[in-house]
């Protein structure tokens, strides 16, 4: 698999706008396979949090209501340069991915 996650995190001020765009199948479990007929299973992220330097500056719990590849842009205020942001999430089957990113 290619990279899960894309980060870009900008420094603006004391502002950090980070985008996070995430690779993952987000299935609903209502989707048939087009060839067999069968339910395609349940797959999607179900719990998501951002750090700012250690300091949890975002949680979320998703279910399969979001849509495929998720793209998430949220602000971060107090942040300097050499600060680092990391994203990660896990998903419903136990599937884990995060990202670092370190601001200039």
């Amino acid at each position: 698999m290619a990279d899960p996650m894309k980060i870009r995190a900008q420094l603006r001020g004391d502002v950090a706008d980070v985008k996070i765009l995430m690779f993952h199948p987000m299935e609903t479990g209502l989707r048939k396979d087009g060839v067999t007929g069968d339910l395609v299973p349940m797959h999607f992220i179900q719990t998501l949090t951002a750090t700012h330097n250690g300091r949890t500056v975002l949680e979320a719990q998703w279910s399969q209501a979001i849509s495929k590849n998720p793209f998430l842009n949220f602000r971060v205020r107090g942040a300097r340069p050499g600060d680092k942001i990391i994203v990660g999430w896990v998903d419903n089957r136990g599937d884990k991915a995060s990202i670092e990113a370190t601001l200039n």
